[in-house]
């Protein structure tokens, strides 16, 4: 089977050389991705696509590979197709019939095709010959020129014919890595998330720093947004997840800062702290998910007085988005699931916040603030690959089991599109299926008397759940089967 990856527009209209390198770079995110599904996957680039040529007819890798390219940036669309040698007409229109004409009872349908090479046909001739063919051998099949139910696509490259089964619209954008780095300060909510995969959709490798106010259960719900993220839109780029312990700070707002001014200044410690965070990863734009005017910390004067603690570039991909739009783009790269289930925390929350700040003041305010207690939560930051999150969250007290241990219930955290596309077989036991943004919730039903196995695909947020439940009284281990532990 043979996908053939249509290029973003804007990388077609691209000089020579930038288009030439634009693709090299698309082909190696996609030889990168690829390897991790099956190893014999190849990916070859033309001047005007890309080809996926998958040599196996396993489902499952299947439908993995078009997830895959559904979710790549740099894509425009791809066409599944099936590829037949031909040596007469005929030949063509029973390969067109071999796939389509068990799918055109009672349906209308209209054929279109495109041909290269040396032909004694043209592309109409192509067009009216399959048309015929289906038609005659579906009598309850009809062909419509301008409105069919279905489209017959084909396409014709000197002796082979290749039947497209299937058009799937990808991302658009750019090849992750083809433009600089950026930091993006991830919160966990509906917006910053949103910004952060728009910023990856546009070709940025993006890297996520957290100011943790709220705890463990906090830090753990922004680390699997993070590690979604990455994981479904850019993992062909390794990039890191930091955490600044920010409780300190908000401790030191709270004792000596007015209150219509704090909010304002913990956005100029958070920005402070990116700062100094980009400064050491060399990276030069930061990125958040405000919105003008959705909160008060966000007016234009307040945004102005907050920009002027760093010398980076701030990019808000949502400056102008209306809170609705942020959520529907939420619902369709999934990740509204997460902010509906993060954690509740408390930052500092002001009476009569300030909407228009002015530079003069909050400088004043913050002559009253210990910077060492920034300084502090700075070196105390923690850098993780988030490939290797998993490895690092990992704890010596955490089992892993390569079956299904007697009395254990096990727990499948997978997303629910995961587990829809690999359902888990079991030979044994009972099951439970809790997708992990939800888990922390759901967990109080759960009778703490229970053992339980935590199941996810790579270990990553089994193994940080796992951790965690311990540490609040559960009997929790990891199911790891054979095929997929360490």
């Amino acid at each position: 089977m043979q996908f053939v990856i249509k290029l973003f527009p804007e990388i077609t209209i691209k000089s020579k050389p930038v288009r030439k390198q634009m693709i090299q770079r698309l082909q190696n995110n996609l030889a990168n991705l690829m390897r991790s599904i099956d190893s014999q996957i190849q990916v070859k680039k033309e001047w005007d696509k890309m080809v996926v040529n998958v040599l196996t007819r396993d489902a499952e890798v299947i439908e993995r590979v078009k997830s895959c390219l559904a979710n790549t940036p740099g894509i425009a669309y791809f066409l599944e197709v099936d590829i037949t040698g031909f040596e007469s007409l005929d030949d063509i229109c029973q390969a067109v019939a071999d796939y389509y004409l068990d799918k055109l009872d009672h349906k209308t349908f209209v054929v279109r095709c495109k041909r290269a090479g040396d032909h004694p046909w043209s592309s109409h001739a192509i067009e009216r010959s399959v048309g015929a063919y289906l038609n005659q051998r579906c009598d309850s099949a009809s062909v419509n020129l301008k409105q069919a139910d279905i489209t017959v696509n084909l396409e014709v490259r000197d002796k082979t014919v290749y039947v497209v089964k299937q058009r799937i619209e990808g991302l658009g954008g750019y090849p992750v890595g083809e433009l600089e780095p950026v930091l993006s300060l991830l919160s966990g909510g509906f917006d910053s998330p949103v910004a952060s995969f728009m910023c990856i959709k546009r070709g940025m490798p993006t890297h996520f720093v957290f100011f943790n106010l709220g705890g463990r259960d906090h830090e753990l719900g922004v680390k699997e947004v993070a590690y979604y993220l990455w994981s479904k839109y850019s993992a062909s780029r390794r990039v890191q997840f930091i955490s600044v312990p920010f409780e300190g700070v908000v401790a030191e707002i709270l004792d000596n800062i007015d209150d219509s001014q704090m909010g304002v200044v913990l956005k100029r410690m958070m920005y402070r702290a990116a700062n100094a965070v980009a400064d050491k990863m060399n990276i030069k734009a930061l990125v958040t998910g405000e919105a003008v005017a959705q909160v008060s910390s966000q007016t234009i004067s307040n945004l102005a007085v907050i920009d002027q603690v760093t010398d980076k570039l701030v990019l808000r991909p949502l400056i102008s988005s209306d809170k609705e739009e942020i959520i529907q783009l939420a619902k369709q790269i999934g990740t509204d699931e997460f902010a509906a289930a993060m954690p509740e925390y408390c930052g500092v929350i002001s009476v009569k916040p300030t909407t228009k700040a002015r530079d003069y003041r909050i400088e004043h305010q913050e002559s009253r603030f210990d910077f060492a207690v920034l300084d502090q939560a700075l070196e105390q930051a923690r850098y993780i690959n988030i490939d290797q999150m998993g490895d690092i969250e990992r704890s010596e007290h955490v089992e892993e089991f390569q079956f299904v241990v007697a009395e254990a219930v096990l727990i499948d955290i997978r997303h629910p599109d995961e587990v829809l596309a690999r359902p888990l077989q079991l030979k044994s036991g009972s099951s439970l299926t809790i997708p992990f943004y939800a888990l922390h919730k759901q967990i109080a039903e759960l009778d703490k008397a229970g053992k339980y196995l935590l199941y996810c695909e790579k270990g990553v947020m089994s193994h940080l759940h796992a951790a965690h439940l311990q540490d609040q009284g559960f009997n929790v281990a990891v199911y790891r089967p054979k095929k997929l532990a360490h």
